[in-house]
């Protein structure tokens, strides 16, 4: 007899382990749900912020390994020209003095190459700009920014 209402305290006091299991994962699907709902063009301009950080990033190091070999900055013509420039755009107007041409277009050049002609084409067609800045001074080193989209960069 008492073994009997002791089963039957059991069964009433507990769940399952399988009510467990769908409890757990009906939640995760609410969490999952929400957290998409929640803001779904952030998600979008952070993915696009990460994309530029990255372009931006080898767009320095290739200036960097552009200065190292040729001694002088892809905007420069020589060694003797000055090597500051101040703020702009990186695809549209930060350009050699004499030569016009865009700093993506002389790091894909044949000769320097140090990033694809294909990686420069595609910096010139994306929608946002990489922006670029160097103070004058060999003390001082260049910068490429730019400007972000989503609220967390």
């Amino acid at each position: 007899m008492k073994s009997k209402i002791k089963n039957q305290r059991s069964k009433i006091l507990g769940f399952t382990m399988i009510e467990l299991l769908i409890v757990i994962a009906v939640l995760g699907v609410l969490a999952v749900a929400v957290l998409s709902a929640i803001n779904p063009l952030e998600q979008i301009n952070r993915g696009r912020d990460t994309g530029s950080r990255s372009d931006s990033e080898q767009i320095l190091s290739a200036v960097e390994r552009f200065y190292t070999i040729q001694q002088y900055y892809p905007w420069m013509e020589a060694a003797d020209d000055t090597d500051q420039f101040d703020w702009g755009s990186l695809m549209t107007s930060v350009t050699r003095a004499t030569g016009g041409a865009l700093i993506v277009d002389v790091l894909a050049a044949v000769g320097s190459e140090e990033i694809k002609q294909s990686f420069a084409d595609r910096l010139k067609d994306v929608k946002y700009e990489l922006f670029a800045y160097k103070k004058l001074g060999t003390e001082n080193s260049p910068y490429i920014c730019f400007s972000p989209k989503s609220a967390s960069f």
